[in-house]
């Protein structure tokens, strides 16, 4: 909107209509957009276990492979041993190819799993067994398990077990763990997880902070990422107050007349308690 000489500016309580004056007589009602809201995403729906149905699978079929494998993990190379090679060709494809009529790794006995724990792969090749997940405990290791874990379902393309980790770390998201999970978000593009990691670091600045969080920061993309969040948010606020400052004095100079006449009901002390609101609802930057 667009106002020649406007005389006297009046909010409403709620900030989202403004009451200007413009020459002697003329009074004209304003609606303020409210500012758009955040990226929104569909809620992550986990399908129903399909465990039963895919050891029918391992009935009848002859292209299934005989025998058992043992897996070599990680850089210490653990061993998780004699795991059904029928079993995991029905739940996994990317096994159910490995393992296909042709394959040299038909045969193999032993199957090495260079880049990942014992822990977290034992998790998975439990899960292929039982459709449970299993994260361990205490909030960080619960994380960071749902993040391995959701790597190897995605590699050995098992989708349910993504989503059932997609979920889990969605709802891991904490003081200690939402700078480590924004970092990973933000490497494997998750823009899920990357969005809600940086709404909770900057509602709960002081919590991150006091838990540790900035120090954990290790991405120098991420980090300026939310300084630019908490520069924003100063900014915002800032423009907010100085706009309310400005409201306020045309509205303290008004004629009394005008304000008793207006369908806001709008008075000065309204304009002055929505003026102290704004400024003890000031966000603390995290940095």
């Amino acid at each position: 909107a667009q106002f020649s000489h406007p005389a006297t500016v009046a909010v409403s309580p709620d900030g989202s209509t403004l009451l200007v004056r413009t020459g002697n007589t003329t009074l004209r009602q304003v609606c303020v957009a409210a500012p758009p809201p955040p990226p929104s995403f569909a809620p992550i729906v986990v399908p129903p276990s399909t465990l039963v149905a895919d050891l029918k699978k391992m009935r009848g079929d002859a292209s299934l492979p005989e025998g058992k494998a043992t897996f070599i993990v990680g850089d210490d190379e653990e061993r998780i041993e004699h795991v059904s090679k029928n079993l995991l060709c029905v739940r996994s494809e990317y096994y159910g190819k490995m393992f296909g009529i042709g394959m040299k790794e038909r045969d193999a006995a032993e199957i090495t799993v260079p880049k990942t724990d014992l822990a977290s792969f034992t998790a998975f090749i439990d899960y292929l067994c039982t459709d449970q997940l299993d994260l361990g405990e205490g909030e960080g290791e619960q994380a960071r398990r749902a993040l391995v874990l959701r790597e190897l379902a995605q590699m050995y393309q098992v989708p349910r077990l993504e989503l059932l980790c997609a979920q889990a770390l969605q709802e891991s998201v904490g003081p200690a763990s939402a700078v480590p999970l924004l970092e990973a978000a933000h490497t494997m593009g998750d823009g899920r997880l990357l969005a809600q990691c940086r709404r909770y670091v900057a509602d709960h600045a002081a919590e991150v902070r006091a838990s540790g969080g900035v120090e954990q920061l290790r991405d120098l993309g991420v980090a300026k990422g939310l300084l630019g969040d908490a520069l924003d948010q100063v900014a915002e606020l800032k423009g907010t107050v100085a706009a309310r400052d400005v409201e306020l004095e045309k509205v303290r100079a008004a004629p009394h007349a005008l304000l008793a006449r207006s369908p806001l009901g709008i008075s000065e002390s309204s304009v002055t308690a929505q003026r102290a609101v704004y400024r003890e609802r000031a966000p603390a930057t995290p940095f």
